[in-house]
């Protein structure tokens, strides 16, 4: 149709302005007011990511004055979390070379996305990880043994989804924006102001669940935050392969989700997007989706050598970008931390990483009525019928050990 034969009148007229009310009210206010909200530019991410330090820590100004700095407190904590959760990491890779982890797929580098997120956080609110998000749970406070669990291969999950608030770590690809939107859309029924928080990786955006996803928590205005860990890579699979967006974060245009893009390796700058889009949610506006660029400094896991489809060059330039170095010399530039206080953090590390060690180097103590534990509140009759059947064969292998033993 072309401008000329576009409908005219007042009916057309009316029917326009009906659809900038009805937009108005979705995302609470007129649209002039919708040009300086959420993020003065609508919903279009910055042209750049947003950084407050360069590669040597040094603060600059970012691209856009939409986000505040972090409080110093929150700032100190989230290197204390992230030295901690580097020195879980190194030693959880360890563990896989000593038979006592299947596998594990490391986050080396993406720490300043993983603690960021937790500490944007409150308590009550609920995450959602992917298998690549370790150091995430270890920052939220649980037990770094019962994180491995999964890991380990002894359980789904080791530890209580109802009391961490932290789902299961998800291996299907964007499965859990589907449960994140889901939750985040009943807290919000029951009148909550819960925030629901989901992991993916880039590769992960070209999964159907994702725009599902992105696509129920928009139409609904549910408090989700959807963070995208864009570290270049899908196992071997580079971005390039994946998009031709200027950037993942404009995968929520479409859906009329809030985006913004990130240095993910600039630990001031995550918080305080992130921040933002927490409190954003939390308010009743809507989800928002971060995009933390990042880099993945080891392989994809154990199993995979990424060597093979990475440069010793890559590998050399990535490595200057140690979100952990940036966000110490930040901090000391501005008196925040000395010595005494970046050495008591590297030894709380350490007594993790020993901890850990001695812990995961005890075998688990199973019972063959694990199987049947976590697979219903009220077992059902096929599952007790089930487990009638293995403890009777457990009885006749017993009875065939002892005879003999005669």
């Amino acid at each position: 149709m072309t401008p000329e034969q576009a409908p005219t009148g007042p009916a057309a007229a009316d029917r326009v302005a009906g659809r900038a009310a009805a937009q108005a009210a979705r995302t609470g206010g007129s649209e002039q007011e919708q040009h300086h909200e959420p993020f003065q530019r609508g919903l279009i991410p910055a042209p750049e990511p947003v950084r407050f330090l360069d590669d040597a820590g040094n603060r600059v100004e970012p691209i856009t004055d939409d986000y505040t700095e972090p409080e110093p407190e929150q700032l100190v904590e989230a290197y204390r979390k992230m030295v901690v959760g580097r020195r879980f990491d190194i030693q959880a890779t360890a563990l896989t070379k000593q038979g006592r982890l299947a596998v594990y797929p490391s986050s080396r580098g993406q720490e300043a996305c993983q603690v960021g997120a937790m500490l944007a956080l409150q308590d009550g609110d609920w995450v959602f990880p992917t298998y690549r998000d370790s150091v995430a749970l270890v920052s939220r406070g649980i037990d770094p043994v019962e994180v491995l669990t999964l890991l380990r291969g002894d359980q789904h999950c080791g530890y209580d989804v109802a009391k961490t608030h932290v789902a299961a770590q998800c291996t299907p690809l964007s499965t859990q924006l589907l449960h994140a939107a889901g939750v985040a859309h009943g807290e919000q029924r029951r009148g909550r102001d819960t925030v629901a928080l989901a992991f993916i990786g880039d590769g992960a955006t070209s999964e159907g669940d994702f725009h599902e996803g992105l696509n129920f928590a928009a139409v609904f205005q549910v408090p989700a935050v959807f963070v995208v860990q864009n570290n270049g890579w899908a196992i071997s699979v580079p971005l390039s392969k994946q998009t031709k967006a200027p950037s993942l974060a404009y995968k929520g245009i479409g859906y009329g989700v809030v985006c913004e893009q990130v240095d993910g390796n600039d630990a001031v700058a995550t918080l305080a997007v992130l921040n933002k889009a927490v409190a954003w949610a939390r308010a009743g506006k809507g989800p928002v989706l971060v995009e933390l660029h990042t880099t993945r400094l080891e392989a994809h896991t154990n199993a995979d050598d990424h060597l093979r489809y990475r440069t010793p060059e890559e590998l050399e330039a990535i490595a200057h970008e140690d979100a952990v170095a940036r966000l110490e010399a930040y901090l000391r530039s501005r008196g925040l931390v000395d010595d005494a206080f970046v050495e008591e953090c590297k030894a709380e590390g350490e007594r993790l990483a020993a901890d850990l060690r001695e812990r995961m180097n005890a075998d688990p103590v199973t019972s063959p009525d694990d199987l049947f534990v976590h697979v219903y509140s009220e077992p059902t009759p096929q599952l007790r019928e089930q487990q009638e059947m293995l403890h009777a064969e457990l009885a006749a292998e017993a009875d065939t050990d002892e005879e003999g033993a005669r």
